[in-house]
């Protein structure tokens, strides 16, 4: 496997494998990574759809990518993704993957009409006094010495990461700023979480530091993960034959380790009703989804709060993935991303709308007809006096195929689900959601003697908790998340938010899916490059660019220095006057 950039490779088609006619593969989960896994098997490797078995321990595909309305219960979306011109893997598998609304267009065709045509971006990105504009204003807020931290941080080797958190480089200059509230709540970082992770986040998204303040970077579907993602690779899928099995665990994976060489040797399987030993030889692939961000998720009700699961499940990922790392140490360190699910949950919750009561004060933030079909929010609206820090977006409406005229369907979530609200004066992990309804109308600004009716019978709200939908972000070192195809293996390799591959940032669709190729392309030596992660963080433009949008458009020369320091730039300023480097300063409003 190896990586390549520009159109010459994105566009060929490689030759079929040698000797994929005898090979099989064994697929664990049907997340994203998984999923594309088996896309790519069948695209590229030109592998026969019948030999390739897909086991799911639930009833429905999809993992953390999930949109469903339950019977008596309603719409729920545990969470929702985000998307961005440089998901380079993404577009190019989803650019063969056929709509499944419009004939002869693909995935991507679609996405990519309706992103033009409806282009993303925010009105309203916090909110205050009962929704009220915070006036955070498109601005970072960031002092000289909170820019200088955050420059450090991008500049600090990852070594010196190892084990780190992010309060061990930014002090309250930084976590007091705007730049903070706009990025924890985008992302979802934790003060305690992994400072590596946050400087590959900054590298890997450097391009998108002016797109912060109002989300205009951003891209969304048209309607749900499932349905506008997970649903059509699935049919993609099923008409090359894949087999898929569902509610099939699998309990682990057994290998044969030598020196120099492993290989995974047996799968252990069971149902309800049934245990079962497969059996591998060299010419069985097996690709790992190992542990999972929604792991141990619960559902509540309008009249039921989500119960609090941390305990590890047997049969679940990070069970399974227990067994597998302990028999080699390069098969990582789940207990470094699962032992504290207190440090890595939170909650989130869909509201769907019931009739139009509610629908004037969610206009009155997103500036917008709800209605229109077209961006409504554009993106999350941060409350940023919420105890809970609660965060809500109404994407494109309909969010589902099936969703009745007249009625929204919105996300709530919020980073801290231990403390009691500014109105329900409960945790939130403790609320029902008609609770939960309630605090948030109460922060969009419904006069309080309305809002217990209203979130009763204008609303119907199901919470979510995942105890462990950060868990990624945990602090880390190198080897607590395997490689993608491990040193010496023979026939599998791991797929998702826990495995390791270069340069590339979790909690994202394109990470899952990036896992995946790679893993593809190594165990069957495909002769076409992977695409690489987009080199912003390598292009002086962009550098330069991020740097004054930290600052608030504000140059360098408008930086407080000391006397040496000021004149040492004015040196320097001599120095490259009438050159292309002065010039190139000029252009990014650098001087």
């Amino acid at each position: 496997m190896y990586y390549a950039s520009g159109n010459y490779e994105a566009f060929a088609r490689p030759r079929r494998p040698a000797g994929v006619e005898s090979k099989s593969a064994y697929i664990i989960g049907t997340g994203l990574a998984a999923l594309t896994a088996a896309c790519y098997l069948v695209r590229d490797g030109q592998m026969d759809g019948g030999r390739v078995h897909v086991y799911e321990k639930d009833s429905k595909p999809g993992g953390a990518c999930d949109g469903y309305e339950y019977p008596g219960l309603g719409y729920v979306m545990r969470g929702g993704r985000e998307m961005d011109n440089h998901f380079e893997v993404m577009w190019d598998l989803f650019r063969s993957v056929p709509s499944i609304e419009t004939e002869g267009v693909s995935v991507l065709d679609e996405y990519y009409w309706l992103n033009k045509k409806d282009p993303n971006y925010s009105l309203m990105r916090a909110t205050e006094n009962r929704g009220q504009d915070a006036h955070t204003d498109g601005r970072f807020g960031l002092s000289d010495k909170g820019a200088l931290e955050i420059m450090a941080l991008f500049f600090t080797p990852d070594e010196k990461l190892y084990d780190k958190r992010i309060t061990d480089f930014f002090d309250e200059e930084v976590l007091d700023s705007n730049f903070w509230l706009y990025w924890r709540t985008m992302f979802a970082f934790e003060n305690w979480h992994s400072a590596l992770e946050m400087k590959l986040y900054l590298k890997r998204f450097i391009h998108h530091v002016g797109g912060l303040p109002d989300f205009k970077a951003l891209r969304f579907t048209r309607y749900n993960q499932y349905e506008s993602m997970i649903l059509p690779m699935v049919c993609y899928l099923e008409s090359f034959g894949v087999q898929f099995h569902y509610n099939t665990r699998v309990v682990n994976v057994e290998f044969d380790i030598r020196p120099g060489r492993k290989q995974a040797k047996r799968i252990e399987l069971e149902t309800d009703s049934w245990r079962k030993l497969v059996d591998l030889t060299e010419n069985d692939l097996v690709f790992i989804t190992n542990g999972g961000c929604v792991e141990n998720s619960s559902l509540g009700s309008q009249n039921e709060p989500a119960l609090f699961h941390g305990g590890i499940r047997p049969g679940g990922g990070w069970d399974m993935w227990r067994k597998i790392a302990a028999q080699d140490p390069a098969f990582g360190r789940p207990d470094k991303f699962c032992s504290d699910p207190e440090q890595s949950s939170w909650m989130s919750a869909t509201v769907t709308t019931l009739d139009g009561r509610i629908v004037p004060y969610i206009k009155n933030i997103c500036k917008r007809d709800p209605f229109s079909g077209g961006v409504v929010t554009g993106g999350i609206v941060t409350v940023r006096d919420s105890n809970w820090l609660m965060s809500w977006t109404f994407n494109r409406q309909p969010q589902f195929r099936s969703q009745p005229k007249g009625r929204l369907v919105g996300w709530i979530y919020g980073l801290f689900s231990g403390k009691p609200g500014n109105f329900v004066k409960k945790k939130m992990r403790d609320c029902t959601g008609k609770e939960i309804c309630m605090e948030w109308l109460y922060h969009l600004g419904v006069p309080e003697g309305e809002i217990e009716n209203l979130a009763g019978t204008g609303a119907n709200t199901v919470p979510c908790m995942m105890p462990y939908i950060t868990a990624f972000f945990m602090p880390r070192a190198a080897g607590d998340r395997p490689d993608v195809v491990p040193r010496g293996a023979v026939n599998f390799a791991f797929l998702g938010q826990f495995a390791e591959t270069k340069r590339d940032t979790i909690f994202t669709t394109e990470y899952s899916m990036r896992t995946a190729m790679e893993a593809v392309y190594t165990l069957l030596d495909i002769d076409r490059g992977v695409p690489e992660v987009w080199g912003s963080t390598y292009d002086i433009r962009d550098l330069l660019k991020a740097a004054v949008e930290l600052r608030d458009g504000r140059s360098l020369l408008e930086m407080k220095l000391g006397l040496k320091e000021r004149l040492a730039l004015r040196e320097v300023l001599k120095k490259i006057q009438g050159t292309d480097i002065e010039k190139l300063l000029r252009e990014y409003h650098v001087i």
